[in-house]
Formats: structure tokens, sequence, C-alpha cells
């Protein structure tokens, strides 16, 4: 393979083409496409080759590189808030120092990076990032203002409190990486076709068929869209949403600003400054992300009319925009006030609606999307392309890539204009510290319950998940909680005594519950109960009424969801989950379903409130002809009632520990249900919660979550939830689980109180026992019943026994801890069964 650099303006990032001329003959058939020749699918080409796929096609409508990846800065940051993405960045920074050892280098220079902290509120944020990455043995470190300014001499300290230093990042040259990558992809087999443009992509039965380009036909197996910017319109071609917003991002090239001596300057960003820079030959490259962002090539009714004839193309420089950053830029290394501009790059760079990548399967069988790489694509793209080459061969990406994968996003994520406000307010605070609790404020309101006028004239503190407005407490019942309850640090942030008000009150009387968000999935068909009983590792195909808490699993035996399944007929079920985790549900259940099975969200159908709490019993008794006692209505069943006017389906079931039951209606009798259960609440002290209350109470009741807790790298076994596996069916994962049963468990969910009851965690803290990190909390926060700070981590068996001492780090300091006996509260679950 031969390259050569282009003819580009001075500053301008390098693009290199081909020069060995290839066969323009494209193959009848391949059994994998990819589409787009950035460095996301060369990166998945050169993985697939790595994995043995040798009948792989490449395609790209122009020549490599000619989308956002030749403007992209290059900047590769190893740790982020995420374990699955922290690890694909640091495999990444692996990768392309092999590939700059080897005969087609990437221009990678590892040459460390600092962050600075220029506030209080930043420089915790430091020390929390710190403690993340003891958990990846990444070597980052708290630096002095001093320090930061030994390492970067030409910035300014006024107003820099502190910083991090991390001596394994860098930055990379994104051509050369992705000529690299398909040099790499074509000694293995793959070939790659540029200026061939995809025209449409054909479907059938339900699966991704044939790829039609103006060079011709190819069908295929599997397509995968790496089409960058143009992803939402190859999306289209196939009947698939794919939620990106090109963003207009801007970065300036310097002069020189000091000669080459063989010595590099670290990347550095000042968050708080909303800018970043690293070295561009002997100049300085900095961008960062303006408070007036600008969405690109959207106008009309359509929201993504990308020009076709883009290509290799820059958006015109908008300096105006660049003034503020250009200011604080100026402030932060002052050499920037005085030096000339060689360039200003303006390119798009696809963005999504949470700063997350949208990988994976999508409803079209075999039709995959690597796409909205978010301006960090360059830093996650080795890890992209592995994890990709992994799903795509054996289905199964390896890691927890859930807040990744594109079926996270619902239905209302169709809509380009809620997507467009999404993407526009996460770009606008993308360098925004991300207290706990944060709720986005675009789009608002937009899926609401039916009681949703009643939360509002009763004080209702919404928060925001999967589009539904959802409380998180009531402001009136604040004076009924305890101000001196407030945990330290950012835990204390948008905290509220009412969530203690609302939990005590639960626990002591009743609380009434609005679930309305949780998302219903109906099955039903003549082999529904079949598929089912397959897919859950619990036996779900129990008589008519029947309640059944199961995971579902993968062919490692990792938990893929977490849901109740409930039995209404022979041939029809219902099951619940999660608001987030419907569509990524539905995604997995359709993806096993055979023909004689039907597969509908019927969410927005049904209204869902909670009554739960000792006087439960008491409040529903008189409002429904249904006997409620224990003998007619036990626990884990369900009943078709009414409930004062309103026929309901009643589930005994429970997320808080106790007695009580979830109540469904359709929609259309959802106030009235509301308004019928708090009339009848008034005698017997029944309060109005919210999810802050549900969160806490589930918490010392020891009940998992899905997406902290429990995950797809995570068994049954290790979660504690080995009594919902039953070995005596066959099902999706059983001789995973026997295996690892043979070979006996290593770790185990643990529950840790803290000595410091003041002190609540957030998640992903650092764990360590006799002064080695161990692993990190995956969830916690305080018990009011029990009057304890609690935190959930994996431990190794013989660690994870009540009594060992433990300490978790919060912010720099290590809080002690202990190991307890789980749940906290009431471990015979006596409560739930009166």
């Amino acid at each position: 393979m031969i390259f050569w650099r282009q003819g580009v303006p001075p500053g301008a990032p390098a693009r290199y083409e081909w020069v060995v001329a290839t066969d323009r003959t494209l193959p009848a058939r391949a059994r994998v496409v990819v589409i787009g020749g950035g460095v996301g699918g060369t990166s998945i080409a050169y993985h697939l080759a790595e994995l043995g796929e040798r009948d792989v096609v490449l395609l790209d409508r122009a020549e490599l590189t000619s989308g956002s990846t030749f403007h992209s800065a290059g900047l590769v940051g190893q740790l982020r808030a995420d374990p699955t993405l922290t690890r694909m960045n640091t495999y990444s920074a692996e990768l392309y120092a092999k590939l700059e050892a080897s005969e087609h280098p990437v221009g990678w220079v590892p040459c460390g990076g600092i962050r600075l902290a220029c506030t209080p509120e930043r420089l915790q944020e430091t020390r929390r990032q710190i403690g993340w990455a003891r958990t990846f043995d990444l070597p980052l470190r708290e630096i002095s203002a001093a320090e930061a300014k030994e390492l970067f001499p030409l910035m300014s300290t006024d107003g820099v409190l502190g910083g991090s230093y991390l001596p394994t990042d860098g930055y990379v040259d994104p051509s050369q990486l992705t000529y690299s990558l398909a040099a790499g992809a074509r000694a293995g087999g793959v070939r790659i076709f540029t200026r061939t443009r995809v025209l449409g992509i054909d479907v059938r039965d339900g699966r991704v068929h044939r790829v039609r380009t103006d060079s011709g036909e190819i069908e295929a197996e599997i397509v995968v869209n790496c089409g960058g910017m143009f992803a939402a319109e190859i999306g289209r071609m196939a009947g698939v949403r794919v939620p990106i917003v090109p963003m207009s991002h801007q970065y300036l090239v310097t002069d020189p600003v000091r000669p080459r001596d063989g010595t590099h300057l670290p990347t550095l960003r000042d968050p708080d400054n909303l800018v970043y820079w690293r070295e561009e030959v002997d100049g300085l490259l900095m961008g960062g992300y303006e408070r007036d962002s600008r969405p690109w090539a959207q106008s009309g009714a359509a929201f993504e009319a990308v020009p076709a004839d883009f290509n290799g193309k820059l958006l015109a420089e908008d300096w105006d925009r660049f003034t503020e950053i250009g200011a604080n830029a100026e402030a932060r290394v002052p050499v920037m006030g005085t030096i000339g501009v060689r360039r200003m790059i303006n390119g798009p760079e696809a963005f999504t609606p949470d700063n997350e990548f949208c990988l994976g399967e999508t409803e079209v069988g075999g039709f995959f999307v690597a796409a909205g790489f978010c301006a960090h694509g360059i830093a996650g793209a080795g890890g992209v392309g592995k994890v990709m080459a992994e799903w795509i061969v054996s289905g199964d990406p390896g890691p927890d890539v859930s807040h990744m994968d594109i079926r996270r996003f619902g239905r209302h994520y169709g809509s380009p204009s809620y997507t467009r406000k999404r993407v526009v307010e996460n770009y606008e605070t993308y360098y925004d510290i991300p207290y706990p609790h944060r709720e986005r404020s675009a789009g608002r309101p937009l899926r609401v319950s039916p009681a949703y006028s009643w939360h509002v004239e009763h004080g209702a503190s919404f928060g925001e998940k999967s589009g539904w407005e959802r409380v998180n407490h009531y402001e009136s019942n604040v004076d009924s909680g305890d101000s001196s309850l407030r945990p330290h640090d950012w835990a204390g942030r948008n905290w509220s005594p009412a969530i203690g008000a609302e939990h005590i009150a639960t626990r002591e009387r009743a609380g009434l519950f609005d679930e309305s968000s949780f998302a219903k999935i109906s099955v039903s068909g003549r082999g529904a109960a079949e598929m089912l009983n397959w897919l859950c590792a619990n036996d779900v195909a129990h008589e008519i009424g029947a309640v059944t808490y199961t995971q579902a699993l993968n062919t490692r035996g990792g938990i893929e969801c977490d849901f109740t399944v409930t039995r209404l007929a022979e041939d029809e079920f219902m099951i619940v989950t999660g608001t987030a985790f419907g569509s990524h549900d539905m995604g997995w259940l359709r993806r096993h379903a055979g023909p004689d099975v039907r597969i509908a969200d019927v969410t927005g159908q049904f209204a869902c409130f909670a009554l739960w709490g000792p006087r439960a019993r008491d409040i529903l008794a008189p409002l429904t002809p249904a006997d409620l006692g224990n003998a007619a209505f036990p626990y884990l069943t369900a009943q078709e009632t009414t409930v004062g006017d309103v026929p309901v389906r009643a589930l005994r079931v429970t997320f808080v520990g106790e007695l009580g039951w979830e109540l469904y209606c359709s929609a259309e009798y959802g106030a009235a249900l509301w308004r019928t259960l708090w009339a009848a609440g008034a005698e017997h002290g029944l309060v109005a919660g919210g999810y802050r209350a549900i969160d806490s109470l589930r918490l010392e009741k020891g009940y998992r979550l899905w997406g902290s807790d429990l995950s797809p790298e995570v068994t049954p076994y290790e979660a504690g939830l080995g009594f919902c596996v039953k070995l005596d069916k066959p099902f999706l994962g059983r001789d995973a689980l026997i295996a690892a049963r043979e070979r006996g468990l290593t770790r185990k969910l643990a529950c840790l109180v803290l000595d410091d009851p003041r002190q609540a965690v957030l998640g992903s803290e650092p764990v360590r026992i006799d002064d080695t990190v161990l692993t990190r909390v995956t969830s916690g926060g305080y018990g009011y019943t029990v009057g304890a700070s609690i935190a959930y981590a994996y431990l190794p068996v013989e660690l994870a026994k009540p009594g060992t001492r433990a300490e978790v780090e919060l912010f720099g300091t290590w809080v002690p801890a202990v190991v307890s006996k789980q749940p906290l509260f009431d471990p015979r679950g006596e409560r739930v069964r009166q």
C-alpha cells in the first residue's frame, strides 16, 4: 500500500488517498458490507479481518477520511466515567502505539494529558476521576497549578486550583490512523472501494438483504452503517432511525510557538473555560465547546439534509461564535493573543442526544450501526472496532455496551426536532460537571402520566427519563422531612428532606407512586410461552395470573434484561421493565422471536400506580370487590378487578419491600384512579412519593438495578439472584451458568455500610481492602429506615462476608465501611407477605 499526502492549505489536517489502482468491480455478494471509510469503518474492517472474517467489503462515497475524520482534532483521552468506554479508549491507545511501530505509522504521540480545575467543584470532580482511575490501573494523579505549568510552560496559572495528569494520554493523526487501519484490513482480505456511493439498502423479511450503489449491487448478510454525519441518511435507507445531528465544531491552528526539540507538550483541557489544546507540528491546535452552538445541515421538515457533494469539505469560518472561546484561550495561554493563526477549521461532527456512541444491531436483522462519535470518536475508535467486530461475528459485544446500544433510544427519538433539541443541549453542556441527578431541560415536557396535572398541583419536583416526566419528590413533603440528614458533598446537591419523609411514610403507613413510565411489553401468540421460557432463566410459563421476577441471559450467562413477566392468558404475557430499558429489552425479545410471536410496546396504553406500605390493604380493600387476603391474592400474582369506578389489573408486587400492589389501568382512566386512591388514603396517612424515595427504599431492601448492579457482564449467581435460576429447564445461557457453578464463584455482590452515614456514594467509587483497590461501587445511597449509608460492590467471594472491613474513596478521602448482611431491612421478607 502506498499513500500520498494531498496538497492542503497550511494548518489544515492532512488527508491521504490511494495511489495504487484497485479492481473497481464490486463483488455480487459479501458476508459483511461496511459503509463508511472513516476511522470507525476502517477500524471495524481491521478488527473483522483480525477475527478471520475474509468476506468483507468496505465502501466509501468519496475517499477514505473524507467525512468528519480528516478534520478531527485527534486527542486521545482514556479515562471516562463509564468503565466500558474507559477500557475501549485504553485499548485504542495500546492499538495506536502498536500501529505506530508498524510499517504504516499513525502519528501517535503519547505526550500525556492535563485537565485543569479552576473551581472547588471541578477540583472535587478531579479527585473523583482519580478515584475511578485507580480501578483501571491508570496512572492518573493530582497535580498543582505549578506542576501543570511545569508540564505546559505556555499556560498561565491564574485561577487554577489544581488538576490531573495522565502520562499515557496523547494524540494521533486521524487520517494516518484511518489509512493504517485500512492497510491492515486489506492485508487481512478486506476489499475497499472508494468513490462508491450507496443509493439504497434492501430489507427482506425483516433482515438486511442487499446494498445498492452507483457501481452495482451487493447481496450481504450483514451491513454496518459507519456513515458518520451521513449515518441518519443511510439508516433511513433501511427504515432505521439513527438519532444524530451534525454539529459545527471549530478549532484553530496557530503559527509556530516554540521550536521542535524532540519533546512534546501534553494535551491540555480547561473545562471550566470550555477549551482544549494539543501541539500541531510546531504550533498549537486549540478548540472548545461554545455555549452558542450551531447544528449544521438542518432546515425545514427534513432536518437532516447533508449536501450530497459534501465530501472532504469544511464549513465557513465563524469567528463571531469563537469569541468567548478565543478570549478564554488567551487568558489561559497568553501567547494565543499574540501568535498568528494559520487556519480556522470548522467541520461537522455527529453528536447523539446523550453524548454516547450509537453502536450495535438495529431492529432490522443484520443491520448494524457504529455512528454518533460526539467528537471523541478518535479516542474510542480502536475499542469501537474491536467491540463491533466481536458483536458482528459472535452476536455478543463482550463488555457491557448497553448505554451505547442504539436500542436505548425510544420512539420519540424518531423525531428530528426532538433529537435536535437534546443534541444541542448536550453539546452546549459538554464540559459541565455531571452532578448527580442532573436534569436536562430540552424538549420537556414530552411524555406525561395521566396524573401529571395532579402532580403539578401538589408541588412535584420532576425528573426526566426516556422522555417521561417523573416525580422525584414533592416539595409539599419537605416540611415533614429532616434537613439534618443532608449528605455531604455532591450527594447533597439536588437532595431534599422530602425524600426521607416519603420513605418513612411508606415504611410506617403507605406511599402512592406513579410508575406509568415503566416500560410495558406485550408478548403474545402461539409461541409466546415457549419463547419466553427459553429466554428467561426463571420459569415463567406458570398458571394464568402468575407474576415471575426473572432475568434474560446471553450465551455467557450475563444478564441482558431484568424484568417481571405476568401471564395473562395461555398465549399472552405482559413484561414490565425499567423506564429506560424498554427499547433495549424490546430489541432483545424481537431478536429471538419467531413468526408465531407478537411483541408490542404498550407502555403508553396503561397508567401504573403503586400503592405500598403496611396500610396498603386497608386503603385498597374498600375500593375493590377483590379479596385482598393472602390466601385469595398471594404475593406475585395478578388479578383483573375494579378499583372505585376503574377497571384495573392488580399485581401484588413490590420494589420497596412492603406489602402492596401495582395497579394498571387503561390510560384514559388514569387520572380517576389516582384521585380515587388518594382520597381513600387520606384517613390512613397516605403520602404521595417520588422515585428518589423508591431508590432509597430498594437500597436497604437489596433490590438490584439493571444498568448498575446488573449488566451483561454479571451472572445471576454473582448478583445474588440464584433463586431466579431454574436449571431444570432449558434456557439461553444455561450451559454457561452450569460451567460457572462448576468452576466456582470468584466474586459476589456485597452490601457495604459506611461508617459515616452522611457520606453517600454516587456510584463508581473505588473500594479497597487492606490498601488494595479491588472493585468499584455499583450503586448506593442513604437508607432512611436503617439509618445507614449503603453501597453495593462486587467483591471476591472470600471477602464478601459480613464483618469484612473495607474503605470507599469519596473525593480523595477513604471512608471506612463494613460488609454487612443483606438485605439490611426485613431480611426474612415478612412485610411483603403480611
